[in-house]
């Protein structure tokens, strides 16, 4: 099976800002998020296997670390044309089915994947309270077809750790998944390779 690699993007890396409507039409903005202690952004989608592998323990650490006064968005890029499932409609039905508690956005022109230089579903970033870089990459080791239990460890581990004001643990694995589908023409560079085999 083929799977698209994150991109492991420079540690250090300032949030870039975003406002996207989630699943009401509700703006959300980086800095809504201003005064949390951490900052999760993850690129998720409805339709991808990777995904919904990890959903239902995305769904609970969302909650956990969100009640630990964490900011948490889940964004989706992909284009609708071509998937359409992924599209705001689907979104919203998801989100309610799965009792996602944080925003659920829509990046339609995906500017704000590539700013995050995002290349999979699932791909996670966490950011301390001064919105910088300190974790990038998997869930866990689970994926579909592995026997590797979904625990959320490696980035429960960064989110206890930034939390807790301690250097996230090393090493960051990079999660693998199904590759954002870019608008034609419009794939970054930065994903240009990124293709990798033995997702399983």
């Amino acid at each position: 099976m083929a799977a698209t690699a994150s991109t492991m993007h420079l540690l250090g890396t300032l949030a870039p800002d975003f406002h996207l409507p989630d699943v009401t039409g509700q703006l959300v903005s980086r800095d809504d998020f201003a005064a949390s202690p951490a900052l999760l952004v993850m690129f998720l989608c409805n339709h991808c296997p990777y995904v919904k592998h990890v959903a239902e323990e995305v769904v609970r650490l969302s909650g956990e670390y969100q009640a630990r006064g964490v900011g948490i968005v889940a964004i989706s890029s992909n284009d609708v044309a071509q998937v359409p499932e992924d599209g705001p409609a689907r979104m919203a039905e998801v989100a309610a089915a799965m009792g996602f508690t944080v925003p659920y956005l829509y990046d339609e022109t995906q500017e704000v994947a590539k700013a995050y230089h995002a290349a999979c579903t699932p791909d996670f970033f966490l950011f301390d309270e001064d919105h910088r870089l300190v974790y990038r990459g998997q869930l866990d080791g689970a994926r579909p077809g592995n026997d590797i239990p979904v625990s959320g460890h490696d980035l429960r581990a960064a989110l206890d750790a930034v939390l807790a004001g301690t250097p996230a643990p090393e090493p960051q694995r990079p999660s693998l998944g199904c590759s954002i589908k870019w608008k034609p023409g419009s794939e970054p560079e930065y994903v240009a390779p990124g293709h990798v085999e033995g997702a399983s």
